[in-house]
C-alpha cells in the first residue's frame, strides 16, 4: 500500500443493493435457482419485501438499473432470441413506478432510478422526479444515462442512437434545463397556503425559465413546487472521456465496473482530479463499484455455492449481455478460439482484465467469457468467508479509493440475506459500515453525505447555483 493510500482516512462505507426490475439481472439464467425469487419482479409485494429487508439492515440505497431495448447483437444483427430465451434483462419493467410502494414501507431507505436523458423531454421528466422525490419524502436519486443500446434508440428516435460524444452534449444542456426548473422556478417559500387571503401560491414566486438552447426550448415555468431534495441525488455511470468530463462536473456518486481494483482505480482519480478544475471537491464525490459476493460459513461451502450457480448460469444470456454492453458478436469467433487472439482491441483488453484478476483461466474463450458473466456480470465476484470478502473490498477501498460498493446478487433474496447474515457483522466489527442510518427518516442526500440538513446539492454542486432561497426579492437564472 502507497504512503498516499496510508493516509487517507478510513471509510465508514456506502452499500447499495444493485437491482432490476427483471429475472436474474448481473446473473443470466440463476432465476432457474429453486431460491430465487427475482422471477417476482412483477408482483409489489416482493419489491416491498426487498426494500423492508435492506432498510432493516440500513443499506444505505436500492440502485434500479434499467435498460429501454433488448440485447440483440450476439448472434445478430437485431437478433433478440439469446436474451429472450434466457432471460437475459427480458423482460423489463419501468423502474420508477415502484419506488413509491418501496417508499411507504419504508422510513430511511434510498431508491436510486436509472432514466436516459436521450429519449425524452426535460420538462416532463423533471416532473416526475419532482413528484416522486415529494412522495417518499427525499429518497430519490437519478442516475442519469445516455443509453447505449440501438434496439432502444430505434424505437424511441426511429434511428440509430446518436453519437456519443453528441448524447454527453444534450446531457448537459438537459440537467442545465432541469436544474433551472427545479431549482429556480419556484422560490423556496412560494407556497404560501394563506387561507385568509384565499392565497395557495405567491404568483410573484413562481416564474418561467425560458430556456432556448441547442437541443430544448423550456419556457416553464415547473409544474411541481419544490420537493424536499429539489434536485434528487445525481449519479452516473460512464467512464469514457466524455462520461468522466460529464462526471466530474455533475455526478455525486459514480458507479464503477471492473475485475480487480487497478481496472477502475485510475479512473477514479482522474475524475476527482477533474472535479477540482471545476470547482468542486473531488473528494466528496463517492465511488461505488460493482461487486457480487458469494459468502459461505466457510469458504469450501463459499465455493460450493460458487459452483452450483456457475452451473445454472445461461452462457447464451451472458453473451447476450456482453453483446450489448460491448457492441460485440461473440458469436463471429469460433468455440475454442483464444480470444486474446482475435482482431478487435475491445476484446483483447477486455480479456486483459479478466486475465489478471482470474490467472486460474489459462484460456479465454467465448464459453469462457460467458462462464464469467454468469455470476456477477462485468464485476468483482468475491467468493469465501465474510472475513475473506471484507479482505477484499478493503482492498478495493484501498487500491482504487472508492467510497462503496453496488452490490449485485446471485439470486435474490438469498445473496442479499447472506450479505445481512454474514457479511455486514465483519464489516461492523472492523468499523467499516455503520450501525444505523445518520439522519434516520433523513432525504437520501442527508444519508449518502452523512449530513443532517444536507437535502440539497452542496455549495460546490453546479445545481446549487440555480437554487431560488425563501426570502430572496431579486435572483438570476445561471445560464
Amino acid at each position: 500500500m502507497s504512503a498516499e493510500q496510508q493516509s487517507r482516512p478510513r471509510k465508514s462505507l456506502i452499500l447499495n443493493a444493485f437491482v432490476e426490475m427483471c429475472s436474474g439481472h448481473q446473473s443470466p439464467g440463476l432465476w432457474t435457482h429453486p431460491d430465487d425469487e427475482s422471477h417476482r419482479f412483477n408482483d409489489i409485494e416482493h419489491w416491498i419485501e426487498l426494500a423492508q429487508l435492506l432498510e432493516g439492515a440500513k443499506f444505505h440505497g436500492i440502485f434500479i438499473a434499467d435498460v429501454l431495448g433488448g440485447y440483440d447483437v450476439y448472434k445478430g444483427p437485431r437478433n433478440l432470441a439469446p436474451a429472450i430465451s434466457s432471460g437475459a434483462q427480458w423482460p423489463v419493467n419501468e423502474p420508477l413506478a415502484v419506488v413509491p410502494a418501496m417508499a411507504a414501507a419504508t422510513k430511511s431507505i434510498g431508491f436510486g432510478v436509472t432514466v436516459a436523458a436521450t429519449y425524452e423531454q426535460p420538462y416532463h421528466l423533471a416532473r416526475r422526479l419532482s413528484t416522486v422525490d415529494h412522495l417518499t419524502k427525499g429518497r430519490i436519486g437519478w442516475n442519469v444515462v445516455t443509453g447505449y443500446l440501438d434496439s432502444a434508440a430505434r424505437n424511441l428516435l426511429g434511428t440509430e442512437q446518436p453519437q456519443h460524444d453528441d448524447r454527453y452534449a444534450l446531457a448537459e444542456e438537459y440537467l442545465k434545463v432541469t436544474y433551472k426548473l427545479w431549482e429556480s422556478s419556484w422560490r423556496s417559500d412560494a407556497v404560501v397556503l394563506d387561507k385568509q387571503r384565499r392565497i395557495y401560491t405567491d404568483p410573484k414566486r413562481v416564474r418561467e425559465i425560458n430556456h432556448v438552447g441547442k437541443y430544448f426550448t423550456v419556457p416553464g415555468p415547473h409544474l411541481s413546487q419544490p420537493s424536499p431534495q429539489r434536485t434528487p441525488v445525481i449519479l452516473q455511470a460512464g467512464t469514457s472521456k466524455a462520461g468522466k468530463t460529464f462526471a466530474a462536473q455533475h455526478a455525486e456518486a459514480i458507479f464503477v465496473a471492473g475485475h480487480s481494483p487497478a481496472v477502475v482505480a485510475s479512473n477514479v482519480a482522474e475524475i476527482r482530479r477533474l472535479a477540482g478544475e471545476y470547482g468542486r471537491d473531488g473528494r466528496s464525490i463517492k465511488f461505488l463499484a460493482l461487486l457480487c459476493p458469494v459468502l459461505g460459513r466457510t469458504e469450501a461451502e463459499a465455493r460450493e455455492k460458487f459452483e452450483h450457480y456457475r452451473s445454472l448460469g445461461s452462457i447464451e444470456g451472458a453473451l447476450a449481455l456482453f453483446g450489448g454492453w460491448t457492441g460485440i458478436d461473440l458469436d463471429v469467433y469460433g468455440d475454442d478460439e483464444e480470444l486474446r487472439a482475435v482482431p478487435s482491441n475491445a476484446i483483447r483488453s477486455a480479456v486483459e482484465g479478466w486475465s489478471k484478476a482470474t490467472p486460474e483461466v489459462p484460456r479465454w474463450t467465448k464459453e469462457t467469457v460467458g462462464r464469467h458473466i454468469t455470476v456477477g456480470g462485468l464485476g468483482a465476484t468475491p467468493v469465501g468467508t465474510a472475513a475473506q470478502v471484507a479482505d477484499e473490498m478493503e482492498r478495493w477501498v484501498g487500491e482504487a479509493d472508492v467510497d462503496g460498493f453496488n452490490l449485485a446478487y446471485a439470486i435474490k433474496p438469498g445473496s442479499f440475506q447472506d450479505i445481512i447474515d454474514l457479511l455486514l457483522p465483519e464489516l461492523r466489527r472492523r468499523g467499516l459500515f455503520h450501525e444505523d442510518y445518520a439522519v434516520p427518516r433523513g432525504t437520501y442526500r442527508e444519508n449518502l453525505y452523512g449530513r443532517a440538513g444536507q437535502s440539497g446539492p452542496p455549495a460546490d454542486h453546479p445545481a446549487a447555483k440555480y437554487r431560488w432561497h425563501a426570502g430572496v426579492e431579486e435572483h438570476e437564472i445561471p445560464e
